[in-house]
């Protein structure tokens, strides 16, 4: 068992499903401060099931990103469909969301 002291393991893999609403989005970013308080590395958010991206999918992704970085920290994006990547570049932020 791990002590509540410990960091978790790499690599922390959280996966955002297609049901992501906006009042949603300040939850996420509270629980992913807690996260990033218990981890060490970099926290994963795995979209691949995400499959209709829209603003709030954009919104979501963009206010992690940002409560990662105001805490010095980074996240990681993966399976992000091209659908999803095509909406990051008409909005501008293919080049700042790290996708992988």
């Amino acid at each position: 068992m791990r002590s509540p002291e410990a960091p978790l393991p790499e690599p922390v893999v959280w996966a955002l499903g297609p049901g992501l609403a906006r009042a949603d989005i300040p939850g996420l970013c509270d629980r992913l401060e807690i996260l990033l308080d218990a981890v060490d590395g970099v926290v994963e958010f795995d979209v691949s099931a995400v499959h209709r991206p829209d603003a709030v999918t954009v919104d979501a992704l963009a206010r992690l990103h940002l409560a990662a970085r105001r805490r010095g920290r980074r996240i990681q994006i993966s399976g992000a469909s091209p659908g999803l990547v095509a909406l990051l570049s008409l909005i501008g932020l293919a080049d700042v969301l790290p996708l992988r």
